[in-house]
């Protein structure tokens, strides 16, 4: 086994290597997008994401784990390093506190998998995540919906930007860490464009539904993260409507492929037949695995 080297940075520092290296390995088979990467780590302000662990061979990056919480792994590996997984999990176990530890990956990740089973990881019967593809060359129309006009952001709107997804996200009575300020550090990081972050407006200029999509140009995949709509203006198609205006913007900047990646399990099926409607084809779904025994106060667990 080649040796590996290894340097521990924090998000802000390692996030664009982060990135590159998902690119370089994105298939239909691989987690992790850029965008997805983006949004992770800039949704919210103080998230307390702890250090990133990036391992080369060679000088060349093959492999990263990111402690995204204390007690949550994310992880992506060349598949020719594959021996790189244990050292990742033990850097991730080293620090993490006692308790049950988690992380994710896609069932077609097998060199993964077996590096996080050697490391004492298990499958664990959580909620799970289906991705979804589109060929971009056969993307529908977007359909009109009266009352609301779709259109971009300006990189002005950071403010109302960030209210809409509020709207759409939070709970009644409850708050959502994608502050104006927060919304302003996101439209900063690439590869956020806001010609792809679309959203659909009332009569009287209030944004009511959105789509940000994340464009890779090192894949063409653009991947569609979030959608949202506020309660009080569901039921009328605009998540599709927004989030089919932001593919065609998409696919006008080069895109070829849409990536979208819904709830897959039957307690949570809506979005996922949203997007089978617009021809989103289902492709392999995620695993969460768990390492160490659940507490007795540890409800995701039941």
């Amino acid at each position: 086994m080649s040796t590996v080297g290894t340097a521990v940075a924090s998000v802000d520092e390692a996030l664009p290597q982060m990135q590159e290296l998902a690119s370089r390995l994105w298939t239909r088979s691989a987690r992790h997008h850029p965008g997805q990467l983006a949004w992770s780590a800039r949704y919210g302000l103080d998230l307390g994401h702890g250090p990133v662990a990036l391992f080369r061979v060679a000088g060349e990056l093959v492999g990263w784990a990111w402690a995204e919480a204390d007690d949550w792994l994310e992880l992506c590996v060349d598949p020719a390093h594959p021996d790189v997984v244990d050292d990742a999990a033990g850097w991730f176990l080293d620090r993490a506190p006692a308790g049950p530890l988690r992380t994710m990956t896609l069932e077609t990740e097998t060199g993964v998998l077996a590096g996080l089973s050697r490391a004492g990881f298990e499958v664990e019967d959580q909620p799970w995540f289906t991705h979804h593809h589109l060929d971009l060359t056969a993307l529908r129309d977007v359909p009109p919906v009266p009352g609301y006009t779709l259109r971009h952001v300006e990189p002005s709107e950071h403010e109302e930007r960030a209210a809409c997804h509020r709207a759409a996200w939070a709970a009644p009575g409850g708050t959502s860490r994608v502050s104006a300020a927060a919304y302003a550090g996101l439209m900063a990081t690439p590869p956020y464009r806001h010609e792809l972050d679309w959203v659909a407006v009332t009569a009287e200029g209030e944004m009511v539904a959105s789509c940000l999509v994340w464009l890779d140009p090192g894949t063409g995949v653009a991947l569609v993260e979030p959608v949202g709509c506020a309660p009080d203006h569901r039921g009328r198609g605009l998540a599709g409507a927004v989030s089919l205006a932001a593919l065609h913007a998409a696919r006008d900047a080069g895109a070829s492929l849409g990536l979208v990646c819904p709830r897959g399990d039957d307690d949570h099926p809506v979005p996922g037949r949203v997007y089978r409607a617009l021809g989103f084809e289902p492709g392999p779904r995620t695993l969460t695995l768990r390492f160490g025994s659940p507490t007795s106060g540890d409800l995701s667990a039941s």
